[in-house]
């Protein structure tokens, strides 16, 4: 469904790229959809759809998916807003809009911790389903899932912040760093203290293999 953008006494349409009769999204780079998009806001409709899914997905993992909806609406309008300011040199435009939604994020950096807080306990007080000799399995993974939630909860948002990009975003080391505004050498460190945070919290076990529940 498409949405508007408002900007100074504008309004902008939002929507899928097609409604509009823009080029495929496919045949674009983000970067020349941004460029484009300085002479016709629409163009910009196609970051809306390569990225939008992925940038939501993410943020429900960190924040539930009501409150995702909010923050990925903000993400695009402020990156809509700072689209002169883009580099033009980078194709591709997702390190950008995922550092955009970090900041989103972090404003709601509360409304985060009470949802791992709350996840902690309700991975704790579930009960195991499932068939007999699955039972064993399902009590250690709820144990390792709450655990990981409060080990999450407890990491600085500097540090939760690098690791989950990495983690749920699929950014690389570089794609974090653009996304942070930091050097790379800085992503690596965050990440190596809340990797050994996180396993010394779950006792040893591998903090990114429960970061998922079984299905």
């Amino acid at each position: 469904m498409a949405a508007t953008l408002n900007e100074g006494p504008a309004d902008v349409p939002w929507g899928p790229a097609g409604e509009f009769g823009a080029e495929p999204a496919s045949s674009l780079p983000d970067s020349v959809a941004i460029r484009q998009s300085l002479r016709q806001p629409e163009r910009f409709a196609v970051l809306y759809d390569r990225h939008a899914t992925v940038l939501h997905r993410y943020a429900g993992r960190r924040v539930g998916d009501q409150v995702a909806d909010d923050l990925v609406a903000a993400t695009f309008l402020a990156a809509f807003r700072a689209r002169q300011r883009y580099d033009l040199a980078t194709a591709d435009a997702r390190p950008w809009l995922f550092g955009i939604l970090t900041k989103e994020i972090a404003r709601r950096h509360r409304t985060e911790t009470a949802r791992l807080r709350a996840l902690e306990r309700a991975w704790s007080d579930r009960p195991a389903d499932g068939v007999a000799d699955q039972v064993a399995a399902d009590v250690t993974a709820q144990a390792a899932r709450g655990s990981l939630a409060s080990a999450l909860a407890r990491l600085s948002p500097a540090e939760r912040g690098v690791l989950l990009l990495i983690a749920w975003g699929d950014l690389s080391y570089d794609e974090a760093a653009k996304a942070l505004n930091i050097p790379v050498g800085t992503v690596r460190s965050r990440l190596n203290r809340a990797r050994r945070k996180l396993r010394q919290a779950l006792g040893g076990i591998n903090p990114l293999a429960v970061t998922e529940e079984r299905t």
